[in-house]
């Protein structure tokens, strides 16, 4: 887990998907695209991971009373996530050939207004 300060007034799930881009583009993966919208569903963030194609979901918990992030990427979430990435390498022939993962990455407040991260490499598969 690694602390990342955000402010109160930027508090939201948009913000903490920013700040996920920018600490996963710390980590070394490259960045593609965000906010991917189809019929099928919506991708937080796409990215590059060496040769590898990775579709992130990217979950804020404000409160922890509502469960873990983690948790909340049920079965359903799953499988529209699926068929939204399907959707993004129908229109982006030139990825279609690279191997794809799914990642999800959860975020929560902790102490002096930082967020934590838990970062689950393929987290489900296809």
């Amino acid at each position: 887990m690694i602390g990342t300060r955000i402010t109160k007034a930027s508090d939201t799930g948009a913000a903490a998907e920013q700040k996920a881009r920018q600490w996963l583009q710390q980590q070394g993966l490259s960045y593609i695209a965000s906010n991917y919208r189809c019929k099928a569903g919506e991708i937080d963030i796409i990215m590059r991971d060496g040769q590898q194609l990775v579709f992130v979901e990217v979950r804020y918990r404000k409160q922890g009373s509502f469960g873990d992030g983690l948790e909340s990427v049920t079965w359903r979430k799953q499988q529209k996530l699926l068929k939204a990435a399907a959707c993004y390498l129908q229109e982006k022939k030139r990825l279609n050939s690279m191997p794809c993962r799914f990642d999800v990455v959860a975020a929560k407040p902790g102490c002096h207004d930082q967020l934590h991260w838990t970062w689950v490499k393929d987290a489900f598969t296809n």
